[in-house]
């Protein structure tokens, strides 16, 4: 089972996260093209190696961060919250 570690509350389990998609995704203006909007919602890169992610701990503090995380190993390298800088 995946690790993960709460900048808040520290190490807990995988499930009492939920996962919330890739870190730095930008959304369109909305007077964008039907598909611009299809392809900020439907298509994303599938990153083989070290990604940044967003996640909510869901059964715990609530809150939204980010992490640094190998999609190979799951091993999940750094944590950290929006107001702190990342890698």
């Amino acid at each position: 089972m995946m690790q993960i570690a709460c900048p808040w509350c520290g190490e807990c389990d995988e499930w009492e996260f939920v996962y919330g998609g890739p870190s730095g995704v930008e959304r369109p203006p909305l007077e964008s093209t039907d598909q611009t909007w299809g392809e900020y919602l439907f298509f994303r890169d599938n990153v083989k190696g070290k990604s940044c992610e967003r996640w909510r701990h869901a059964f715990g503090c609530g809150r939204w961060f980010t992490i640094e995380r190998d999609s190979v190993t799951h091993r999940v390298s750094a944590a950290f919250r929006f107001d702190e800088p990342g890698p």
